[in-house]
């Protein structure tokens, strides 16, 4: 691997360890303060651009899925991008899904996620 593409696979570890502790404090120091996330919200995913909006969504959601769990299956990293193929299971069942980050400055910038419907 290259030296971005090491970088780039580190955010991406120390936001997967975070966010498997459900640690929003911890989530949000990995990721830039101009960052943005798009969820899987059904129908069409919801956008929260910059920290403060982005805390809030990882608050609700790890407040109303407290038992569910994410399973990473396969990373590819490349320069500055990751995709990371996941299946996320609770009580009632699972799905799987994709998430797309863009890291910048040893932090996650974007994560754009998407799940099978």
């Amino acid at each position: 691997m290259d030296a971005a593409t090491d970088g780039t696979a580190a955010a991406v570890a120390r936001f997967a360890y975070a966010f498997d502790r459900q640690d929003v404090d911890a989530v949000m120091a990995a990721m830039t303060v101009d960052c943005v996330f798009e969820s899987t919200a059904p129908p069409n995913g919801g956008r929260y651009e910059g920290q403060d909006a982005v805390r809030a969504s990882w608050a609700a959601f790890f407040r109303d899925s407290a038992d569910a769990v994410f399973e990473a299956e396969e990373q590819i990293v490349s320069g500055d991008r990751a995709i990371v193929l996941w299946r996320y299971s609770w009580a009632g069942g699972h799905v799987r899904g994709v998430d797309v980050f863009r890291v910048r400055g040893g932090l996650v910038a974007e994560k754009l996620s998407y799940v099978k419907g």
